[in-house]
């Protein structure tokens, strides 16, 4: 077995939401649940399949956003793993909970906007993801102004009252 990092290419201002889900119609049930979810979302999702044909599924309401989703689920290469890039303006808190909703999805590896390195095991059989590397190591222990900016910021954006 050979291990792997793989980094997920993405816009800066985008979030990504990469999972594994079981069958081939998770494409299609994800494309609806994130429609459904918010109105005039733009998005892109690929989905690696992993028997049959074994293509990349993809769809999306936005060309680029799919075209580049695409582009990680094949860099991936990762039986049943699902890309999810949101368009600016749409955070995982808004759709985390609907994907997590589909039938189909087993686990969720990270949602965040953060730089992601896949880590990725490959055997003879395929490949597979055991983990994420989500953003940078901490730098500290937040102060109480650090807290202050916190909860100031979640207040800001809607978050909290």
């Amino acid at each position: 077995m050979e291990l792997g990092l793989v980094s997920i290419v993405k816009p800066a201002e985008a979030n990504v939401v990469l999972g594994q889900a079981h069958f081939i119609k998770t494409v299609e049930d994800l494309h609806e649940v994130l429609v459904g979810t918010v109105p005039g979302i733009r998005f892109g999702l690929a989905f690696c399949e992993a028997s049959g044909a074994c293509l990349v599924r993809s769809s999306g309401t936005d060309a680029e956003l799919e075209a580049l989703a695409q582009q990680n689920a094949l860099a991936l290469g990762t039986g049943h793993a699902f890309v999810v890039l949101l368009g600016e303006g749409v955070y995982p808190i808004n759709v985390l909970n609907a994907i997590k909703a589909v039938p189909e999805v087993c686990h969720i590896f990270c949602a965040t906007a953060n730089d992601v390195q896949v880590i990725v095991a490959e055997s003879e059989q395929g490949r597979g993801i055991l983990g994420v590397i989500d953003g940078a190591a901490p730098q500290g222990v937040e102060t109480a102004e650090d807290v202050a900016w916190r909860k100031g910021l979640l207040r800001t954006i809607g978050y909290k009252l």
